[in-house]
């Protein structure tokens, strides 16, 4: 069994093995929370919004993401180099699944509620309200949970902005336009087939955004018709605590067994 790039695949790649180690903080670094240093937000709407993505870099935030039937929040904090997500997908037929990710370098650990589907993977019952350790020679050869070992933020929103085609500033902080998602199709936020599906639709999709005082991004959304078997929909992400994330926490014990073999599989395309 293959669980859908969307729902699953490439949310767990971008916590399992996340370019947090690769990036070690600097301490020296004034936080961001702050935001008496801040920079001056651009005026030109384009730039504004261009700048808005670069204190997602630095890795310490909480974020949200909805759409498509996915609901989920969670936590990059560089400077323990620690991440944290959660998320719940039901595809409205009745069909719903969950999964909570941990990343405490060097470790990570996951926890699957397949739901129904459960039943129809050996050994998922023995797995269930467990936390599963996961070796990361094993992640790093199964599929999607490799595919963004260099990703910070799981929505990608600095590679959606660079999609932007027009742009208006509506209110102080706000602005809505159209962007080409077919030039970022490898944000997580997107899925390829969805892209493809909409053919030239892509190109022109609406959005739009919001910035807080010191000009850094916290919601986009945007506005995706229907394409294929998926319904019109609008994925919104939203960024809050920036500089003030807390580390993620280990689970419990108790909780923790080894990751199976099927938990792997289950994720290689």
């Amino acid at each position: 069994m293959n669980i859908r790039r969307w729902s699953v695949g490439v949310l767990a790649a971008t916590l399992l093995v996340p370019g947090l180690a690769a990036c070690k903080s600097d301490t020296s670094e004034p936080a961001a929370g702050g935001g008496s240093s801040a920079a001056a937000v651009p005026a030109d709407p384009k730039e504004a919004l261009l700048a808005s993505t670069k204190e997602i870099e630095k890795g310490n935030f909480t974020f949200t993401l909805s759409g498509a039937g996915l609901t989920g929040k969670g936590l990059v904090h560089k400077p323990s180099n620690s991440a944290q997500f959660s998320m719940k997908f039901d595809d409205g037929s009745g069909t719903s699944m969950g999964m909570e990710l941990i990343f405490i370098e060097p470790d990570s650990w996951v926890m699957l509620d397949l739901g129904e589907l459960g039943a129809m993977i050996p050994g998922a019952e023995k797995t269930k309200g467990k936390y599963q350790h996961l070796d990361q020679s094993k992640v790093k050869g199964a599929g999607e949970l490799s595919r963004y070992m260099e990703e910070v933020d799981p929505a990608g929103s600095a590679k959606l902005t660079k999609g932007i085609t027009e742009v208006q500033k509506t209110a102080e902080g706000s602005y809505t336009g159209k962007l080409d998602v077919s030039a970022a199709g490898d944000a997580a936020t997107l899925d390829a087939d969805i892209v493809k599906a909409l053919g030239a639709q892509a190109k022109a999709l609406p959005f739009t955004a919001k910035l807080d005082a010191q000009g850094r991004l916290t919601e986009l959304v945007i506005s995706v018709p229907a394409a294929g078997e998926t319904k019109a929909h609008d994925i919104k992400v939203t960024y809050a605590d920036y500089g003030s994330a807390t580390a993620a926490q280990k689970p419990a014990a108790d909780k923790v067994i080894e990751a199976s073999d099927e938990t792997y599989e289950m994720f290689k395309n």
